[in-house]
């Protein structure tokens, strides 16, 4: 277990040059409700199973678990919610802080977002030149409500 301190951020599409060839994600949503999700994930050729509970400011437990891929994929394919989260992550080290951004596809296509994690609420970081502005709490951004309201559906208010 451990305890995920999380800020999130819109890219500027115009600044954002990818490092690298990044890696596929796919996942899916098994249960969210009050705020606390089981999430499966297949990243790269890697499966996860993920407990996270409510956000509590930018803080939440979160219980993550390596799993077979074959089970990760049957998971997605008979379990998890419809659309699928897919997209693209690149990691960045800047400083002492690991930037993770992804680029979505499928329903959330046109999404471009940023996240880092730190270790209290309280530090303080220097934004990256392509950073557009903070979304930390905006719950249309977390990707469990991407699958019940993705980027595409029309209903956006994109600002």
């Amino acid at each position: 277990m451990s305890i995920e301190i999380e800020r999130k951020f819109l890219v500027n599409k115009e600044l954002w040059q990818p490092p690298d060839e990044g890696v596929i994600y796919q996942q899916g949503y098994i249960y969210t409700q009050n705020g606390s999700t089981v999430r499966v994930r297949v990243a790269g050729n890697v499966g996860f199973l993920t407990l996270k509970t409510k956000t509590n400011g930018m803080s939440r437990y979160e219980f993550e678990y390596p799993i077979p891929l074959f089970e990760a994929q049957e998971m997605l394919r008979i379990m998890c919610d419809r659309p699928l989260i897919e997209k693209k992550r690149y990691k960045i080290k800047i400083e002492e802080l690991i930037w993770e951004i992804d680029e979505f596809f499928g329903d959330n296509q046109g999404l471009l977002l940023a996240e880092v994690e730190l270790s209290s609420e309280n530090q303080t970081i220097s934004l990256p030149p392509w950073i557009d502005r903070e979304v930390t709490g905006d719950l249309r951004y977390y990707n469990s409500n991407l699958v019940k309201n993705p980027y595409n559906n029309g209903k956006w208010i994109k600002s």
